[in-house]
């Protein structure tokens, strides 16, 4: 194999930002790291490329591998380059964020390797950088979301307006009004009420909606702003 000359090598891998949604809070999965350095301690799911795979590809082999999680929505958020991230080796990461509903995937989880949800809002100490990665995740993810259908990537097959509500609020750590968000939402044409509905939460009880997909998939990337003023607007 031809190498360019007087060039270190170095090594590349990548880690994965899980976000999960339980219906109640937004969460983050974490694991214990299996080996030393800070063996035991919490990091994200992560994994070195291997020679012949794509940044992608490891990404979503290390997902499969650790989790048994497949055909999630994921997403590039950064490289992270510092020279001193990793204590062993200068290591380069490119680091993905994960969209997933706990409640459909929970049974799936890998517990070799001691899985756990936290909420975005308290985390425990993660090794090496993963802090940082996490914080940028969680602003990319609310830039987005108000702008694109993102968050219902964390929602099951149906839901109510409520469980919506509580999901927008969970992910931008605030409280909508009621009347407003439902007319804003509504007003995008991307869901379809049914017939049934949720009684377990109210003696009224609340129409189940679903996502039309068609519709889902030619807007996802228009710009709908579901959320005003989580934006910055342009100059």
């Amino acid at each position: 194999m031809r190498r360019y000359a007087q060039q270190k090598r170095f090594l590349l891998a990548v880690d994965c930002i899980i976000f999960g949604y339980d219906g109640q809070d937004l969460k983050l999965l974490v694991i214990q790291r299996s080996f030393e350095p800070f063996k035991g301690q919490w990091s994200l799911l992560g994994g070195f490329i291997n020679e012949q795979e794509s940044a992608e590809g490891a990404a979503v082999r290390v997902l499969k591998e650790l989790t048994g999680l497949d055909g999630v929505y994921m997403e590039q958020l950064n490289a992270f380059s510092g020279l001193d991230r990793d204590t062993v080796e200068r290591t380069i990461s490119i680091a993905y964020f994960a969209l997933i509903d706990i409640k459909k995937y929970k049974q799936q989880i890998n517990e070799d390797y001691h899985p756990a949800w936290f909420s975005i809002n308290e985390l425990p100490d993660l090794i090496f950088d993963h802090t940082k990665m996490v914080e940028l995740a969680k602003e990319k993810l609310r830039y987005k979301a108000a702008l694109h259908p993102l968050l219902f990537e964390l929602l099951p097959d149906k839901f109510t307006m409520p469980q919506l509500q509580q999901l927008y609020q969970a992910v931008y750590n605030t409280e909508f009004d009621k009347g407003n968000f439902n007319r804003k939402l509504l007003s995008t044409k991307l869901l379809v009420k049914l017939k049934d509905k949720d009684k377990l939460n109210s003696k009224k009880g609340a129409f189940y909606f679903k996502v039309d997909t068609k519709k889902y998939s030619a807007s996802f990337n228009s710009f709908l702003n579901f959320v005003p003023g989580a934006v910055p607007k342009s100059s």
